[in-house]
């Protein structure tokens, strides 16, 4: 019995590792972090004051409530593209609509952070699309369309 034919004992731990793998390979996940992580510093730093030494700054806009509106748009677009695979293109269309408004609104995309952020997650979650059932990837390959004309007969005269 050599090494590998051994069975293995999985730890709890490697058991939620492995389920949170999973969960992660069956959605745009990245795409949803980078979004979900992009409504942070859109809703943060337009309300915050830097302090220099003696001098406050204080970075509100008046267009502070739209800050607060798009970062918590971009904080349940990330969501919805964790949880509604289904409404990925258009939670990603929205994030990277979102991230352009937000250079207008909040402070050039709270300093292109949140912007850079929204505009990289909803391209990741356009992009994504759902890969083969473990079937059909490990069993027969799956029907392949041609569009040579030479391989599918498309040239002979009949």
């Amino acid at each position: 019995m050599s090494v590998d034919t051994r069975p293995q004992q999985i730890s709890p731990f490697g058991r939620a590792r492995r389920s949170f793998r999973e969960w992660r390979w069956q959605r745009p996940f990245w795409g949803g972090l980078w979004t979900l992580l992009a409504g942070f510093p859109i809703m943060y730093i337009p309300y915050q004051t830097m302090t220099l030494g003696d001098l406050h700054i204080r970075m509100a806009t008046t267009a502070g409530a739209g800050s607060l509106i798009i970062g918590v748009l971009l904080v349940v677009l990330g969501l919805t593209l964790w949880f509604q695979q289904q409404s990925r293109i258009f939670a990603g269309v929205a994030a990277i609509l979102l991230a352009l408004v937000s250079l207008v609104v909040s402070n050039f995309g709270a300093f292109l952070i949140g912007f850079l952020l929204a505009l990289i997650g909803g391209a990741l979650g356009v992009s994504w699309a759902p890969g083969r059932p473990a079937a059909t990837a490990a069993g027969e390959p799956a029907a392949a369309v041609s569009l040579s004309k030479e391989r599918d007969g498309g040239d002979r005269a009949e």
